[in-house]
């Protein structure tokens, strides 16, 4: 598969994605992921560590790809790691993207049974989605990083006017005392809010996308930063309002802090709904572009039209998402696909590069 001059992107274009790639179900979850680590209001150490760490994979993976001009991993690895090796490594690539989009899929649908449609069926929810995903992807990247551009603005529009309305019940003693059981609670922490950043992978393929790829790690260090931002105010005013106790015992913290106040006088009283609505759309931005990279590698690995593996792929990421019986072998899986993204993204760039580079020298 070919890449058209008309699929290419802008820096911003870029810098959201990642953003968007990066967010999804984990603002939802990780303030309590990271407390049953941590077991200290510490966490927002933790997440600022995680990001430092994200961001040095995200700038490996984009030096990697700016080797290739034009080529995305699945088209150079094998250049790199040799045939048999280097397509080993896209369909692992491909994998894990493919069971991301499941496992998003399914958040997606358990947080719309959680506060929107009880007792709806499962399937009921996730297909309505994936036909609309599969709608948006037949054009090619293009639309997708236009739905992003338009999806991303009211996103943090409307979850920080949400997120500093709950000021009335925070309480700045949660947060205390700092670094009260020294540093050893926090470094415990890092692993999982690592795991939050994974994003910046999208990287690997969307540099060759790119009108200007030599501007690729500013568009990546943006998009984390950014990232970094919303996790870090997550964290602070649902420990703050919640406490750490309490934290550890919701499967939603961030839900249940909004549904945990009301306004009187305004438009809307209860902000919980509004909240939904557009993380609904915030995670179904991450299940849509670990879809189309995952048809992507497919049709680039065996040199065919993306079209067919665009379809094809629907059932598999049906079975993928339904796969889980209930929240907590979700959560399992989620932890599964954050190990597998350590070792591919945390581990392997760096070799490739420097194998890249010895290659390129010789």
């Amino acid at each position: 598969m070919i890449l058209s001059p008309k699929d290419q992107i802008t820096t911003p274009q870029a810098a959201v994605i990642v953003i968007n790639f990066i967010l999804g179900t984990g603002i939802l979850t990780l303030p309590r992921t990271s407390v049953e680590k941590v077991h200290t209001p510490d966490v927002w150490l933790t997440v600022i560590l995680g990001g430092l760490i994200a961001t040095m994979a995200g700038v490996v993976m984009v030096k990697l790809s700016q080797q290739f001009p034009q080529r995305t991993f699945y088209q150079y690895s094998q250049e790199i790691a040799g045939k048999w090796v280097g397509g080993l490594l896209s369909l692992l690539i491909i994998g894990y993207f493919l069971t991301t989009s499941g496992f998003q899929i399914r958040s997606l649908t358990e947080v719309t049974q959680y506060l929107l449609l009880e007792g709806t069926p499962t399937w009921a929810i996730i297909m309505p989605f994936m036909w609309v995903g599969l709608y948006l992807m037949v054009g090619g990247i293009n639309p997708i990083a236009r739905l992003f551009d338009i999806i991303l603005p009211i996103t943090v529009i409307l979850f920080l006017l949400v997120a500093f309305m709950s000021i009335k019940i925070f309480e700045v003693d949660n947060l205390r005392p700092v670094l009260g059981a020294g540093i050893i609670p926090v470094l415990n922490g890092v692993k999982t809010t690592a795991l939050a950043f994974t994003g910046p992978e999208i990287m690997l393929l969307l540099v060759a996308f790119m009108k200007q790829p030599n501007k690729a790690i500013k568009a990546t260090l943006v998009g984390i930063f950014i990232s970094s931002i919303f996790y870090i105010i997550t964290v602070v005013m649902v420990l703050g309002a919640l406490s750490v106790d309490e934290v550890m015992t919701r499967t939603w913290p961030t839900l249940d802090l909004i549904r945990s106040f009301e306004l009187t006088g305004l438009v809307f009283e209860r902000f919980d709904s509004l909240l939904l609505v557009i993380w609904i759309m915030q995670m179904f931005t991450t299940f849509s572009i670990a879809y189309y990279a995952a048809a992507l590698g497919l049709a680039q690995l065996f040199k065919k039209s993306i079209h067919p593996f665009i379809y094809g792929l629907v059932p598999i990421i049906y079975l993928i998402s339904m796969t889980p019986k209930n929240n907590n072998d979700l959560f399992k899986l989620g932890d599964i696909i954050g190990t597998i993204a350590l070792f591919l993204f945390g581990l392997l760039p760096l070799p490739l590069l420097i194998v890249a580079k010895w290659k390129g020298r010789k």
